[in-house]
């Protein structure tokens, strides 16, 4: 990208060519956009499918004034793919979505428009509504948020640090002078790969701004709908989907603790997570490995508590 921009919209994808045609339909038919300029860039987190070919019959057949832009990176995670759209971008604003993210028509505006509106704000979250595919059990509401849905009002709504709740990368807005002063160069936790679901890098990187200070924002005008196949309701999906959140946590939990206070907080959380695991036997008793909902619930518990045994078994905290 030679060209500066006002806004960049980066869409990180992993074999995502049956995804993103729907996508860069949604973003070539976005209104109200005139009075700012604005690009799309699609980055290829080492695709092995024809992800790369579908961007490029795109550009090919691009009639929009804002152009769309495609880069690889090699380095599998998704924060290293968010990474390379923030060090590639021209632009002080970067809004995330993800392939399986389609935005009401009116998304870049809102996002650009709220921007102006808030000057000290380092990240803001859309609004995510889930478009299941096959509608989930009644009791499925308890566990949407790890799904990154995000209904929360239509009203904005400011983060605060010590209620330890932040948005997810899909639908996010980064400032990019917040991040590249605040999140180090080389994260704990990169992401999902192949064999690993180990996740909360988004969660990691928005942690870090909000310890340097920034504000972390909700703005409900940014809608997005997340599309949720059948198989990510299904038990072979959700267990190691939240054994891989639960792994990821003392990094998350511990980001914005100083490092003194570390020791003391690692054993409130582990006798928090016991208490939570005890009780949980309690209320469901064998309905924890028959009842999927309840089953997620007890593996997020367990996954936490070992969480700070499992990553320095496995390397993640030998920087730290």
């Amino acid at each position: 990208m030679n060209n500066c921009f006002d806004f960049i919209v980066a869409i990180p994808t992993y074999n995502g060519e049956h995804r993103l045609p729907e996508l860069l339909e949604r973003l070539k038919n976005q209104i109200n956009t005139e009075q700012f300029s604005w690009a799309i860039v699609v980055v290829d987190n080492n695709s092995t499918d024809h992800t790369a070919k579908v961007v490029q019959s795109y550009q090919e057949n691009w009639q929009c004034p804002y152009p769309l832009y495609y880069c690889f990176e090699p380095k599998q995670g998704a924060a290293y793919a968010r990474q390379k759209a923030i060090l590639e971008a021209t632009s002080e604003l970067i809004g995330f979505l993800d392939d399986d993210n389609y935005p009401n028509s009116n998304w870049v505006s809102a996002a650009y428009k709220f921007s102006q509106q808030h000057s000290h704000v380092g990240a803001y979250g859309s609004q995510i509504h889930p478009n299941w595919e096959v509608e989930p059990t009644e009791d499925f509401h308890r566990i949407t948020t790890f799904l990154a849905i995000t209904e929360r009002g239509n009203l904005p709504l400011l983060y605060q640090a010590q209620k330890k709740i932040l948005p997810p990368s899909a639908g996010l807005v980064i400032r990019r002078q917040a991040y590249l002063e605040s999140v180090p160069s080389q994260p704990i936790l990169t992401g999902r790969v192949s064999g690993n679901m180990i996740t909360g890098e988004d969660i990691e990187m928005v942690s870090y701004l909000q310890k340097a200070g920034w504000e972390i924002w909700y703005n409900p005008d940014m809608e997005i709908y997340h599309q949720i196949p059948k198989v990510r309701l299904t038990r072979e999906y959700l267990i190691p989907f939240f054994q891989g959140i639960g792994r990821s946590r003392y990094v998350t939990r511990m980001v914005n603790i100083k490092t003194i206070h570390q020791p003391f907080w690692l054993l409130l959380y582990l006798a928090n997570d016991l208490r939570k695991i005890l009780l949980h036997l309690l209320k469901y008793r064998t309905k924890v490995k028959t009842d999927l909902v309840a089953a997620c619930e007890m593996q997020l518990y367990i996954s936490s508590l070992v969480s700070p045994f499992y990553l320095w078994k496995h390397g993640y905290l030998k920087s730290k």
